[in-house]
């Protein structure tokens, strides 16, 4: 084994949209960091659906963007068509969701990581930590070189004793083509770490020269597109459409007809897949009645022709998906590409994390991604960016960065991972906050961008951008304050039917009017047409739910109470007296930063927090 003659501050290993992230961030922040990857080709690989988005995952999307990360500006840059979803209800699950053009978004992303002044980017498949004295040194790899580091981002998505599944056939891979990572599994473990066994699985991909387009139906973008970033002013690549089909009761005889051949039902497969994801074959046996399932057609890209049939994943042999695929309308004579298949893989349980993403077993070691339990890019990318984060900071002897519930989805995603144990991949929902009114996509730059610029994220032209957009929110709401319509008014009176006025309206109160809104008040009001569109969404939103906002506010207060309550780190809950020994353990095992949280893990009851705060009072004075 020989050392690479370059020492770094972090280490990032595995190069997808967790990795990338971290290695940016590290670097942005001014350290040393070399990403490592088992591929070159494969930076920022979309394995699944080439989108990016949709319900919560948009959230943090924008999150990611206010923060100063990359993931909304490399899909503004790639995306091929966009949607806002849920737009008939309120603001707080209204959501952004984009279909990428694969290979361009996997191209951008590395082209900015190659550069990026202190990134160095290599390959090599990591098969060991070194540690030493309880801190991690660095990696060792495969091809025999040892790469030292002050800290390590563990980002190994779904490689570590990655298994393919393909019917009753399975091969050792970390997606179709790629090794899996054996021996980095057995190094985690050897250093006291548990791990788990999860399962996800992809649909086959389909050419699109041989699907009968006109027998589905047509689903266009948006025709305004709004954009992920806030940097973004104009999305320029070409557009496309996708396509809306349907299984039907043919299909699923098939796929019953051939279960024996499915590993997920033949107990060939020993991980909990995604609950929320499940694969054509669970879903046509767990819903008996139902007549079709609907799937999304949706291009892989603007040159090729690979199409993607989101919801049909599946583990089913190849020849039983193409039976399936062709018993469906418009898919008589399809030609599959890629088959379908399910892969099982390693992860380590996050209940074992502090909230940096830091183990607690081994120093300057940070995990991040499908290594912590979790599905999805954007819930990767999201952990990578806070791993990154705090990996640089650790390097620099700065203070922590954690992200509170009532900050960001950021924040409630890492929390709900070190305090609830992974029965299944973790994937966000706007439900599993408890404050998703304050927690919108609109206003994610107005709650992170000056953490992102204290941190050194945040560039001097996105603050610019940012401060400029805090003033235009001042100066409109300002305006709707005071401007009023009179009986003089006459013709804007008897558009909006407001009957005779004794003593005005300020325009303020007109938009609390459910059925108006901000555009039809900038109409009467021409000095609004001064201001970014940005800016008038949220004066709309803060004067339409002002008392839901204030309310939300107010439990945010009382939230803070107990997370103010800090635990020592020395604290001995051995000798606390009048909790449960189940109790007891889990507070032992996680080890929460504050009572708030403590609060939060699953079996710490009320009772318990009363007498652990007492405890607090006579043995700390807090």
């Amino acid at each position: 084994m020989s050392s690479y003659l370059k020492d770094y501050q972090v280490v990032v290993v595995g190069a997808g949209h967790a990795g990338c992230e971290a290695a940016l961030a590290a670097a942005r922040m001014g350290c040393t960091t070399l990403l490592l990857t088992i591929g070159l080709d494969t930076v920022a690989q979309m394995s699944c659906n080439p989108s990016i988005g949709g319900l919560a995952k948009g959230h943090l999307v924008h999150e990611i963007d206010a923060l100063g990360g990359e993931m909304g500006l490399n899909i503004d840059a790639t995306g091929i068509q966009f949607r806002r979803l849920n737009m008939r209800k309120g603001p707080a699950v209204r959501a952004a969701r984009a279909q990428a053009d694969r290979m361009a978004y996997s191209a951008r992303m590395k082209n900015i990581i190659e550069k990026e002044p202190l990134l160095d980017l290599k390959q090599g498949l990591v098969d060991e930590l070194m540690v030493k004295e309880n801190r991690v040194v660095g990696v060792k790899t495969r091809e025999g070189l040892s790469f030292y580091g002050m800290t390590v981002v563990l980002t190994t998505g779904t490689f570590m004793r990655g298994l393919i599944h393909v019917g009753l056939k399975n091969y050792a891979g970390g997606r179709a083509g790629e090794p899996s990572a054996e021996g980095i599994s057995s190094s985690l473990g050897a250093l006291g770490l548990r791990l788990g066994r999860l399962k996800t699985g992809t649909p086959a991909r389909l050419s699109a020269r041989s699907i009968d387009f006109s027998k589905l139906e047509r689903q266009p973008g948006d025709r305004v597109i709004k954009p992920f970033s806030f940097m973004t002013d104009k999305i320029e690549r070409k557009q496309v459409d996708c396509f809306i089909a349907e299984t039907n009761e043919t299909t699923h005889q098939i796929i019953r007809d051939n279960l024996d051949k499915s590993p997920l039902f033949a107990g060939v497969i020993e991980g909990m897949g995604p609950r929320y994801c499940p694969s054509i074959e669970d879903k046509v046996v767990r819903f008996p009645d139902k007549k079709s399932h609907q799937s999304f057609i949706e291009p892989e890209g603007i040159k090729g022709s690979e199409m993607y049939p989101s919801g049909l994943s599946t583990s089913l042999p190849a020849d039983v998906q193409l039976a399936y695929f062709r018993s469906m309308t418009g898919f008589e004579r399809v030609e599959i590409m890629r088959p379908g298949y399910a892969i099982e893989y390693d992860f380590v349980e996050p209940m074992q994390l502090r909230a940096t993403l830091e183990t607690r077993a081994v120093a300057g070691l940070f995990h991040a991604g499908q290594i912590n339990g979790t599905s999805g890019y954007e819930e990767a990318a999201g952990q990578g960016l806070l791993a990154g984060i705090n990996a640089a900071h650790q390097c620099q002897e700065k203070e922590s960065v954690i992200i509170g519930r009532d900050e960001g989805y950021l924040g409630v995603m890492v929390d709900d991972l070190i305090t609830q144990p992974t029965i299944d991949p973790y994937r966000m929902f706007t439900s599993r906050s408890e404050y998703r009114l304050l927690l919108r996509e609109d206003n994610a730059d107005q709650r992170l961008t000056e953490l992102g610029r204290k941190i050194g994220l945040v560039s001097d032209a996105r603050w610019e951008r940012y401060l400029e957009k805090q003033k235009q929110v001042g100066a409109a709401t300002q305006i709707i304050k005071t401007k009023a319509i009179t009986s003089a008014d006459k013709e804007i009176v008897d558009r909006f039917d407001l009957g005779a006025l004794k003593s005005g309206v300020s325009l303020e109160l007109l938009l609390r009017r459910p059925e108006i809104t901000i555009k039809q008040i900038k109409e009467i009001c021409p000095e609004l047409g001064l201001f970014l569109p940005q800016a008038l969404e949220q004066v709309e939103i803060a004067v339409k739910y002002e008392g839901y906002i204030k309310r939300q506010l107010e439990q945010v207060e009382r939230y803070r109470e107990q997370e103010d309550i800090k635990l020592p780190d020395d604290i001995d809950y051995a000798v606390i007296p009048s909790i449960s020994t189940e109790v007891r353990e889990k507070l032992k095992k996680i080890r929460p930063i504050s009572l708030g949280q403590a609060g939060r893990i699953q079996g710490v009851t009320p009772a318990a927090i009363a007498v652990i705060q007492i405890y607090l009072r006579k043995k700390y004075h807090v």
